[in-house]
């Protein structure tokens, strides 16, 4: 009788021993299920916010003007972060803010668009996305969490996407064309980033370049430039105009100036486009000056003969179609929209 109650007992702590253990298992078995549905959710929710962001930078640029376009760059991204979901659910709503954010992180958050911007604070786009109650489908459920007592968890990322001027550009994107900073003192409004207008038309003033065209005070707008190669001669720079500049070019680069009216060359100008061209602080005397920015100029006409200038104004908001990179003044063109967070 004895021998049978003891056996009676270990079964019965076995069977309780088995019925606990059953239990961690399905709790752990629970918690590594959720933990990568939960997972895969958020980083649905992270892949949204930063299509969403890129998508309101790349409107950031689109202006007439040039400046920031902050309202249509708002509903970009309201628009995109639509077009996504996370955990079959799709979304609808963020909280989007437009300003300006320091490339160097110092400050780290974004800036007001009212602030008159740095050289390395550029326009940008911060949308955060969420899932929680009553928010984006609710907050994410947890199919096995009725082990843990736990229903649902909310998810959240958050990104932050930047049209910046580039620092570099590739082989390709440069125009041989050098204009002289000076113009844009007078012609480019650096606090709203965007041409200065010409009252009497509403549009941006029109200059000429070429055939020693001067703007005050020893202030020449623009002569041909042979990049890296120290030449001369018409050739050179036809070639250039057709393929652009063979290497990369960055701030900080010394690129020959190329004196001289080159009567031939202005019947090859493509006209009614925009180009990127290099900017230095002096462009009179033959010799190699170094790059301080890179501007986006639209050439409206091209005339040879007895003139011999080419005629256009500034643009803003013009993505360079080749690869660009870094950061520089912003005149204008503007790398292809990176996320910065």
């Amino acid at each position: 009788m004895n021998v049978s109650r003891v056996q009676q007992r270990q079964h019965g702590s076995v069977v309780l021993f088995f019925l606990l253990f059953m239990i961690a298992l399905l709790t752990f078995g629970a918690f590594a299920v959720d933990l990568a549905r939960v997972s895969v959710a958020r980083n649905e929710l992270q892949d949204a916010a930063d299509a969403a962001a890129l998508a309101g930078a790349a409107a950031l640029a689109k202006s007439s003007t040039g400046g920031p376009n902050w309202s249509q760059a708002s509903t970009a991204t309201s628009t995109a972060i639509a077009l996504n979901s996370s955990d079959q659910n799709t979304l609808s709503t963020g909280t989007v803010q437009t300003g300006y954010w320091n490339l160097t992180g110092a400050p780290s958050t974004m800036q007001a668009t009212t602030i008159t911007p740095g050289t390395y604070d550029v326009p940008a786009v911060q949308v955060t996305v969420t899932r929680a109650a009553n928010q984006n489908g609710g907050a994410i459920a947890l199919l096995m969490g009725g082990f843990l007592n736990l229903l649902s968890t909310p998810g959240s990322a958050t990104a932050v996407a930047v049209a910046a001027a580039p620092a570099t550009v590739d082989a390709g994107g440069l125009f041989p064309v050098v204009l002289d900073q000076c113009v844009f003192n007078q012609y480019w409004n650096v606090t709203a980033n965007e041409p200065v207008l010409d009252p009497s038309t509403g549009l941006p003033y029109e200059f000429q370049i070429g055939n020693g065209q001067q703007y005050g005070d020893s202030c020449y707008a623009g002569q041909w430039t042979s990049f890296l190669t120290n030449a001369n001669d018409v050739p050179t720079i036809r070639t250039l105009m057709a393929n652009g500049n063979p290497s990369p070019l960055s701030i900080g680069d010394s690129i020959w100036i190329e004196p001289g009216v080159k009567t031939s060359l202005y019947s090859d100008v493509p006209v009614g486009v925009t180009v990127v061209i290099p900017v230095a602080t002096q462009i009179i005397s033959k010799t190699y000056v170094p790059i301080v920015a890179f501007a986006a100029f639209h050439i409206d006409a091209s005339v040879g003969g007895s003139g011999k200038y080419i005629q256009g104004h500034f643009v803003g908001g013009y993505e360079i179609p080749v690869s660009s990179s870094g950061v520089g003044p912003g005149y204008g063109a503007y790398v292809a929209p990176r996320l910065a967070l």
